[in-house]
């Protein structure tokens, strides 16, 4: 394994200097779960990893109904799983949350390293999307904020550029009568890497159409994607089984699949369908009553057998 040197900056400034000083040659880590793996594996040679973990300020989750909900770029996905604020207002986060990896991994991965690392298959990122979510970067010529899609430019590839540090996200408070639910497939459960992940997010009008529909797909093309045809086919409709079966075929048929070890293409497309039309399917029953017990998340958020 390379060697490399280690560097603690305490403060964001001195990072952004860091990172400026050794250029192309650092990597920046948090939780450093995705980071041991690549360099034990040689994916990975540094000569110098910058640890944001003494950074003062980037650990905080706030919440108002102005604002919505503040991450900083150091809150774990078990500080997202624990956290009532999200289990109640962004369940479908919380289900991401307790379907990443094991307890051991989530207590030291972070939410930002999930969308940094860029895989299609994170199962943070469905959620993050259909929340809308908007990402504060900050580098050497300043501050700039871009939606999550804008993030994603191909498989482990994101738009930050050299030197840039992604420290805050920011989620909208979701409108009244608003349910959500994120459903990852994979064969052996929690442990494994999804082969499918799906996140919806539905608002309801006063009449019981819907209002706003968001829906979010992972491990089925290049990035984590937004199904607009499927949202399209729902708004303004009433959420009834045929028009939700409907709207989980137009996003089954707009993914983009591959096949490899964990899932062949077209049942790839066959399970975002089937995910697609259960999570809408609960966040329309969520939408108009009270908050879903975290329980039933967390026994809904994987999916191993059909």
């Amino acid at each position: 394994m390379a060697r490399f040197d280690y560097l603690e900056p305490h403060s964001l400034d001195e990072a952004l200097g860091m990172l400026a000083d050794h250029g192309d040659n650092a990597r920046l880590v948090a939780g450093s779960t995705d980071f041991l793996v690549r360099w034990r594996t040689g994916v990975w040679r540094p000569e110098t990893v910058v640890c944001m973990q003494h950074v003062p300020g980037l650990g905080d989750i706030t919440f108002n109904d102005d604002d919505g909900l503040t991450l900083g770029a150091l809150v774990t996905v078990e500080d997202i799983e624990r956290s009532d604020v999200v289990r109640n207002v962004y369940p479908a986060l919380a289900a991401g949350a307790t379907a990443f990896a094991g307890v051991q991994v989530r207590n030291l991965a972070t939410v930002v390293g999930n969308i940094c690392n860029a895989s299609p298959a994170g199962d943070t990122l469905p959620a993050l999307l259909a929340y809308d979510t908007q990402c504060r970067i900050v580098g050497p010529g300043g501050e700039r904020w871009l939606t999550l899609d804008e993030v994603f430019v191909g498989p482990g590839q994101t738009a930050l550029a050299q030197g840039e540090i992604m420290t805050e996200l920011r989620l909208p408070t979701p409108a009244p009568n608003t349910g959500g639910l994120y459903i990852k497939h994979s064969p052996r459960g929690a442990m494994d890497i999804s082969a499918v992940g799906v996140a919806s997010v539905v608002s309801l009008a006063g009449d019981g159409t819907c209002a706003s529909v968001r829906i979010a797909l992972g491990a089925v093309a290049p990035t984590p994607m937004r199904a607009n045809g499927a949202e399209g086919r729902l708004v303004g409709q009433q959420p009834d089984a045929a028009n939700i079966a409907e709207a989980a075929r137009i996003a089954a048929q707009a993914s983009r699949p591959i096949a490899d070890v964990r899932s062949g293409a077209d049942y790839r497309r066959e399970i975002a369908r089937i995910l697609t039309e259960r999570t809408l399917g609960y966040s329309v029953s969520t939408a108009s009553g009270d908050a879903p017990a975290f329980e039933d998340i967390r026994r809904l958020a994987v999916q191993t057998a059909w």
